[in-house]
Parts: C-alpha cells; structure tokens; sequence
C-alpha cells in the first residue's frame, strides 16, 4: 500500500511540474492563408496604379477569399 501511495504521488507531481504546451491553434493554414490575404489586400490597396480596372478587380477578389476562409475557421 505504501508503494502504491508513493508512486501516485510521484505521478502527481511529474504531472504538476510538467509544462504545459500551449492549445493549438485550430485550422493553422487557415489562419495563414487569412493573414496572407489581409497581406495582400493592404498591398493592393497600396499600389499607385489601378492597371486598368485590375487592382480594383483584384481587390473584389481578395475580400471574397477572406469571406470564404472566415466562414471555413467557424465551421465545425
């Protein structure tokens, strides 16, 4: 019995002095594709032509990716 409570104990405290590792982020490449996309988006926005039309096109393009990703990190 005495051993019993001995290890228990042991195991108690490795469990204690264990580090904690951080939560994982969920949907990491989500969330990468998402700061990517603010990236360019602030790029676009930036840019000092609008090459005919396409910067503004791009930009329609950016913002619909980064409502498809939003909706995909709050999906199940």
């Amino acid at each position: 019995m005495k051993r019993i409570i001995s290890v228990l104990a042991l195991m108690l405290i490795v469990f204690v002095l264990s580090p904690i590792s951080p939560a994982r982020e969920p949907r990491p490449h989500i969330h990468a594709a998402l700061d990517a996309l603010h990236e360019a988006r602030n790029q676009l926005q930036a840019a000092a032509h609008d090459y005919h039309g396409h910067r503004a096109e791009a930009l329609k393009h950016v913002d619909e990716a980064i409502r498809e990703a939003e909706i995909c990190m709050h999906e199940r």
